[in-house]
């Protein structure tokens, strides 16, 4: 038996998918949470043998929670299951321990399966997203870089995003220019979108 862990926000995609793996005769859903912050603790007291992550949820992200999970507990596989099917999460994803990587639009019948071949050892990626993945290349942006876009993100100004993130003002406006460089941007908005869209933040 596949022991699974589901984590989304969203109630209702969360029991459709508990509903969809918990008809397989091999797979056993025996936990559900709805934030980043819960996974660790679920895992722990569940034991699942597969997880199932968000990318998009409350507190810690998908991608923060899944190098958490691995750190905690090596022998969880990590599968990444989004509607935001962007070059750079797969990338970040990768990175943060996850052996698969499926976007929700798939047919349950692939999920299904991306369960089983990840909880045998193997690793499954949306080949579309990969493909893409490959063209667009990884994220230039630094790890501050990032934060500062981040920061900066809901309109806050130079001096916020410099009290926020105990830097000078002028090393936020080093890393926003170089950002807004990076990303072919005109403005910080524009950077914050194109980083976005691309799944660099």
């Amino acid at each position: 038996m596949i022991r699974v862990l589901l984590a989304d926000d969203q109630a209702m995609v969360r029991g459709a998918l508990a509903t969809v793996l918990g008809l397989e005769n091999d797979i056993e859903v025996v936990g559900q949470v709805g934030s980043g912050d819960e996974v660790v603790a679920a895992a722990r007291a569940a034991k699942p043998d597969v997880a199932l992550l968000d990318v998009q949820m409350p507190g810690k992200d998908g991608l923060e929670a899944a190098a958490d999970l691995r750190a905690a507990l090596p022998s969880c596989r990590v599968i990444i299951c989004t509607t935001f099917g962007r070059p750079g999460y797969l990338a970040r994803a990768m990175a943060a321990g996850a052996a698969g990587f499926v976007v929700k639009d798939a047919p349950p019948e692939q999920l299904v399966e991306a369960v089983r071949r990840v909880h045998s050892g193997l690793r499954v990626v949306d080949p579309a997203l990969a493909a893409e993945s490959l063209a667009t290349g990884s994220s230039p942006l630094t790890a501050r870089e990032r934060d500062v876009l981040r920061e900066a993100k809901d309109g806050s100004t130079v001096a916020d995003v410099a009290r926020a993130l105990h830097l000078s003002e002028g090393t936020v406006r080093n890393h926003l220019s170089a950002a807004i460089g990076k990303t072919g941007a005109r403005t910080r908005a524009e950077a914050v979108r194109v980083a976005e869209e691309r799944g660099w933040l």
